[in-house]
């Protein structure tokens, strides 16, 4: 089964609801996980879990809005096709130019950080040369097909799944033979701050590791029943992650003091080194697989959502293109490949890297209300509809999210949405001036029909 799109050729419907799911699940439980529970530490103290519980629940009141819009309009493009629906082309374009940002430079942050202190457990080889070889085998996976990409996923999500339990495991054994410290699990604030604001501060943090699910929304017209399968390969690989998140949480900071958490690169390496029995190249090799399928995972969001915003006439219709047998947007992978390939090559990745919370609370913010505002279209029948609750709360909890991003962060996150304006007035002139108007805006119901 297949659907057709404005180019002509269509995307091929091959994701089940267990390969969906596996393709949330192992994009939120990507490599941040390795790394995201020392700084959230950092920020928030020793009782880590509960800014991750609170960050679960705060992405929950924006993937229900997602659940419903991508359900309603099964359609690659993503945030930017649902926004460009509710408020134009103007406001879709910086929605999505935000996300391909977002997108492109995590894959150039990941392809750098496979190149690092993982891979040199097993050879020394320069960032460069690895950076540039990992990021074209990706985008060959990635050309090759959504079904084998997301077989791969399946294998590296459980490969993932598998580390983090080892780490549950290790840190119930430190408790068990009396080396941990449970006390630490109560204890909230730091030296700067109070609670309240400690956990707000982890919070953010938190809650990019579950933003993952954006992504999804961009195969959604690659999988065979969206109505059905996304909504339950959404919650379920959500409330998996969180409940893999908080354990990983509770056993890191009972087995491991909360300093040590907060000053090292690999917090969950200090719980596997206090245990000991588990070889410390075992657990580089799982790192690197999660790096991997992370940077595998958003480089097809980020040629998803290219592909998408080409079809809207929102981006040059070239990134439209699509093979003709494998029926994948090649030429979107190819661009926000060699994209990812110069950040990674010319560094600077990490001043950016900080923005990219900001510019996903920007796409949240829209999305939540595009969802209250397109709630007069009825779309395809039978879609997700959330409580209309939810999407006020996702949109309320973007903007307490924001006020806790430094003022730094904010500078640089503007610079970017600056370029996204600007570019986002010329993109909104060039469709009005096609001929005939704006390209016709193909509904849920169309590409439901032609599957």
């Amino acid at each position: 089964m297949s659907t057709t799109n404005d180019h002509g050729q269509p995307l091929e419907r091959a994701l089940t609801t267990p390969l969906l799911y596996f393709f949330i699940l192992g994009d939120v439980l990507g490599a941040g996980v390795y790394v995201l529970i020392g700084q959230v530490a950092a920020d928030s103290g020793g009782a880590v879990w509960v800014p991750l519980a609170v960050a679960l629940g705060l992405a929950l009141l924006t993937a229900a809005s997602y659940a419903e819009l991508a359900t309603k309009y099964p359609r690659a493009g993503g945030a930017s096709h649902y926004v460009t629906r509710a408020y134009g082309p103007f406001a879709g374009f910086v929605a999505g130019f935000c996300m391909l940002a977002a997108g492109i430079v995590s894959v150039a942050a990941l392809a750098r950080g496979f190149a690092g202190d993982y891979l040199s457990a097993f050879a020394t080889v320069p960032v460069a040369v690895v950076a540039v070889l990992f990021l074209a085998a990706l985008a060959l996976l990635n050309a090759r097909g959504i079904r084998e990409s997301t077989r791969a996923n399946v294998v590296a999500t459980l490969i993932e799944v598998g580390g983090l339990a080892i780490v549950i495991a290790l840190g119930a054994w430190l408790l068990l033979r009396g080396d941990g410290d449970p006390g630490r699990l109560t204890r909230l604030g730091t030296d700067g701050q109070g609670a309240v604001a400690s956990v707000l501060s982890g919070a953010v943090l938190a809650y990019y590791s579950f933003a993952g699910f954006e992504t999804s929304v961009n195969v959604a017209e690659e999988t065979r029943d969206p109505r059905r399968s996304y909504p339950r390969a959404l919650f379920g690989a959500l409330a998996t992650a969180g409940a893999v998140y908080v354990l990983v949480g509770i056993a890191a900071s009972a087995a491991v003091p909360t300093d040590t958490l907060a000053t090292s690169s690999g917090p969950l390496l200090e719980v596997v080194k206090a245990a000991g029995g588990v070889p410390v190249w075992l657990f580089s090799a799982i790192a690197l697989v999660a790096v991997a399928n992370g940077a595998l995972l958003t480089g097809i969001m980020s040629s998803r959502l290219a592909y998408g915003m080409a079809r809207d006439g929102l981006l040059p219709s070239p990134l439209g293109r699509v093979l003709p047998r494998r029926r994948t947007p090649w030429v979107a992978i190819t661009v926000t490949t060699v994209l990812s390939m110069l950040l990674a090559l010319t560094g600077g990745v990490a001043t950016l890297a900080s923005t990219l919370v900001l510019l996903l609370l920007v796409v949240f913010f829209l999305v939540n209300t595009a969802a209250l505002v397109l709630r007069r279209d009825p779309g395809t029948p039978g879609h997700f509809r959330a409580p209309v609750v939810l999407p006020v709360l996702g949109a309320l909890s973007c903007v307490v999210l924001a006020t806790r991003i430094e003022g730094e962060v904010w500078a640089r996150g503007l610079l970017v949405l600056a370029v996204g304006v600007v570019l986002g007035v010329s993109a909104a002139r060039r469709r009005a001036s096609r001929p005939g108007g704006p390209v016709h805006d193909t509904t849920a119901d169309d590409v439901t029909r032609t599957g």
